[in-house]
């Protein structure tokens, strides 16, 4: 399928958009008639509904209905490929165990009354197939025809396409006929060798190793030692693990801080029975500075008081989720690189953000890119253009020669001997001629910068005489490129690479943009539309990758089926380059990054600083973390207890099918009107908003996708909804990040902290004074601003109970620090003036 290969710019509510070149239908999918069970040979055949048997709905392994049935009566009862526990289907015998699933019995829901998510399902499916409308007039159809705008910039077009099919990890049902899972694998051929009970490894020996694996062992049973099942057992096991602090260490801090506690509380005591008359005022204003300095020691000692350290395990990681000859079952990741001024951040920086991200140790099928230009500056999208091209060469070297860093001005900078652990005799070679390559990209991109300096008095015209639609900054449409992506992106050696996405979002006069929390927040969106990731990670444009397994790490902990499901982030710490060897400015940060945070990751999770941070898309959309599993309800009847269906069996006779039909509709438009509340007029990111494991809905076309893209990050589609309130990064402060962090840990969730033994991420730091009092002070501002919000956590979040107190201390502590220097430049001028009037705040001893 080819890609868009020209910028697409348009505005929703004036209904322009450009005419997108070289899409074409998703192709249909292919012919199920044939396919085989890999267990016995014969054809899967079809279920009573007229579709294709699927045994498992995890990895949708191919297996015939009855060696299903006999594998859940005399089997271990797992899939033979991902080992997920087979599920009863309908018209299946019972089995023990059944009652204790996670998933509801579907006794109790043949009929779909009160069940939320058939209800949710059937919404998404009703959006997709135009059941449902959001107001959007004739006008928005796909086939509507739209002058054209803008067309390429370059006469060297860079190609790239979205992905119209979901992905193997993350497909959704919406609808069990067209969404339902099926075989990944090529069919075989009936008959074949590989079917031939005859022939060596035909499909009777290996049912029978098969069985034997699974527990169905024969008189030999001690003779079958396989030795793979030790990694298989490995590969169950936990992919990480809490490290708790040694008690040697941690006691004697415990023991200081009680002390410490004990001494204060007595200090305290005495200075408020013991006033000085004779300065009265002078004594009233040092205890009360007193009184808040122990306060304020009090919110940040505590916190501290369960610091934790974590181990993870990428070797089971890969075991479980990376198995030799089958899908690859990582999760996607979106990654989002947000930017606005190319003058204040050099493009060249941002450059080597994007190709760390795009030479990262993960499936280059499972990342995509999102760069957010809020500046709308041609100069940036030049810039990018020209690190697509450079990609195609450094993402190959980098991964064919394990090269660490993967941002090449850090890794060609590097005072290290490069010829450690590289035995190819080609590297020296390669290396000289990739270092020669980067150097010209630098020489190309410093041309560029030093063009865009002077801006013509008619701004920029593009290639084809079309005027950039950038020019103005405050008044300019939004703008989708796609530089890169499957099938029309390929590196020097025919590889795939990772997507590759330019966004800039629409900016009209009289909307309120929100600075990088709006923008990012039309990152969630525009790649909710078109990649749809589960997980996210966004970067700051000067922060790059310093550990190409740093997303792994992450996933270590969100894809653990036992203890991943509650975490809504994974926080990385900070560090940076250029920090002069006594941290003259505390840029290290390190009683913060290597002490608090450990502490609150021993509580409910560390905060959320910005960057470096791998996000759960659901949590993001301010759903609370799933609850433990239940058992269905027993209703007492008659004769047996049953799982009410008798109950709902009169339910709906009393109601007759007029009745059913009429709740449906009627369920169905409120549920409607909730989601248009909550998430904004677009059928397709609502429906998306429901496909917890990501993926894009199959029956969208590519010019639907884009056009859909272009209408999310137009400036008025927050409007009236949830968006910055309860949804994606909160507004109302400067520092969003803690405030969005706050949120979800109100709401139940926990965050993990993970600092690998290699740095995951490295940035720029403040090299200067002024720099760094201008980040103090906007850091400052920020805690100030939600102090006084209404989301203060003094007061919010009581309701539900979800937020731990010590938790909760630290929060305060984050919005109150601030207010820490009124007390201290009174208390610093109290000594001065007590030697000017001759009085003093302590009281006289007699003797």
């Amino acid at each position: 399928m080819e890609a868009s290969a020209g910028l697409v710019a348009g505005s929703h509510n004036r209904n322009e958009l450009v005419v997108i070149h070289g899409h074409e239908e998703p192709k249909p999918l292919r012919s199920l008639n044939g396919q085989v069970c890999e267990i016995c040979g014969d054809e899967i055949g079809l279920t009573v509904d007229g579709e294709v048997f699927v045994a498992c709905n995890e990895c949708g392994f191919p297996v015939c209905r009855p060696c299903y049935e006999y594998e859940r009566r005399e089997g271990s009862q797992l899939c033979p490929q991902c080992k997920t526990r087979y599920k009863r289907l309908k018209g299946c015998a019972r089995v023990e165990g059944d009652d204790d699933e996670e998933d509801t019995d579907d006794i109790e829901h043949e009929f779909n009354i009160d069940d939320e998510q058939n209800k949710n399902k059937l919404i998404a499916e009703a959006m997709l197939h135009g059941k449902m409308s959001y107001g959007r007039g004739p006008e928005d159809d796909d086939n509507a025809q739209f002058p054209p705008v803008i067309t390429g910039v370059r006469s060297r077009p860079v190609s790239g396409e979205f992905p119209i099919s979901s992905h193997a990890h993350g497909e959704q049902a919406l609808s069990s006929s067209v969404h339902k899972r099926v075989h990944p694998y090529p069919v075989s051929e009936p008959g074949s060798a590989r079917w031939d009970e005859k022939k060596e490894g035909g499909w009777k020996e290996r049912m029978d190793d098969w069985k034997m694996q699974q527990g169905n062992l024969g008189p030999d049973a001690d003779d079958y030692n396989d030795p793979d099942m030790a990694m298989i057992e490995e590969a169950r096991q936990p992919l990480s693990r809490k490290v708790p602090i040694a008690s040697s260490k941690i006691n004697p801090y415990r023991m200081v801080i009680v002390t410490r506690l004990l001494v204060l509380a007595f200090f305290l005591r005495y200075r408020i029975l013991n006033p000085v008359h004779d300065a009265l005022g002078l004594w009233l204003v040092s205890v009360i500075c007193e009184i808040w300095f122990a306060f304020s020691w009090i919110l940040d000692q505590f916190p501290k008081w369960f610091p934790i350290d974590r181990e993870t395990y990428l070797d089971r990681l890969s075991f479980r989720y990376e198995r030799e000859g089958e899908p690859n079952m990582l999760s996607p990741v979106d990654i989002f690189v947000s930017t606005v001024d190319p003058l204040k951040e050099p493009p060249l920086v941002t450059a080597n953000t994007v190709l760390s991200i795009l030479a990262m140790d993960y499936p280059v099928d499972k990342i995509s890119c999102y760069i957010s230009d809020d500046g709308a500056s041609i100069l940036t999208f030049e810039a990018l253009s020209e690190t697509a091209e450079f990609a195609r060469r450094w993402v190959p070297f980098c991964k064919k020669f394990s090269i660490e860093p993967r941002a090449p001005e850090m890794y060609f900078s590097l005072k290290i001997d490069y010829l450690k652990d590289k035995v190819q005799p080609t590297f020296v070679k390669e290396r000289r001629a990739m270092k020669r390559e980067y150097e010209e990209f630098k020489v190309r991109i410093n041309a560029i910068v030093a063009k865009a300096v002077k801006v013509p008095p008619e701004g920029w015209i593009m290639q084809d005489g079309t005027p950039w639609p950038g020019n103005n900054t405050k008044d300019h449409p939004g703008m989708i490129q796609v530089f890169l992506g499957h099938s029309g992106g390929l590196d020097a050696e025919g590889n795939e690479l990772p997507r590759l996405v330019y966004v800039s979002r629409e900016k009209r006069p009289g909307f309120h943009h929100h600075k990088k929390a709006g923008a990012m927040n039309a990152l969630i969106r525009v790649s909710a539309v078109l990649t749809n990731a589960p997980f996210m990670l966004n970067l700051d444009c000067d922060h790059y990758i310093n550990n190409s397994k740093a997303v792994r790490e992450a996933m270590c902990f969100l894809m653990d089926p036992q203890t991943g499901r509650k975490v809504c982030y994974v926080q990385f710490p900070q560090r940076f380059d250029g920090i002069d060897r006594h941290d003259r400015y505390a840029n290290r940060n390190t009683v913060f990054f290597d002490i608090n945070m450990k502490g609150l990751d021993g509580i409910q999770g560390p905060v959320y600083v910005g960057t470096g941070c791998v996000f759960r898309r659901q949590a993001l959309y301010g759903y609370d973390p799933p609850k433990g599993p239940k058992r269905p309800k027993m209703v007492s009847c008659d004769c047996c207890p049953c799982f009410g269906r008798r109950r709902k069996l009169q339910k709906y006779a009393k109601h007759g099918e007029n009745g059913e039909g009429l709740e449906e509709d009627k369920e169905m438009l409120m549920s409607q009107m909730n989601f248009e509340k909550k998430f904004g007029q677009s059928a397709i990111f609502v429906t998306s908003t429901l496909m917890e494991q990501g993926g894009v809905p199959p029956s969208s076309s590519p010019a639907a996708l884009l056009k859909e893209a272009i209408h999310v990050i137009s400036c008025g589609y927050e409007d009236k909804t949830d968006w910055g309130l309860e949804l994606g990064w909160i507004y109302g402060s400067i520092t969003e990040d803690i405030l969005t962090g706050f949120k979800m840990h109100c709401r139940g969730w926990r965050s993990i902290y993970c600092m690998p033994k290699r740095p995951a991420f490295k940035g720029s730091a403040p090299i200067n004074l002024s720099d760094r009092l201008n980040q103090v002070l906007r850091w400052a501002l920020g805690s100030v601003e939600i102090f006084f919000s209404r989301h203060s956590p003094v007061w919010y979040g009581y309701k539900g109970g979800n937020l731990k107190w010590l938790e909760r201390f630290a929060y305060v502590n984050t919005t109150v620090y601030p207010f820490t220097s009124l007390p201290l430049l009174a208390y610093c001028t109290l000594p001065a003036i007590c030697l000017l009037t001759g009085k003093f705040i302590m009281p006289t001893v007699t003797i």
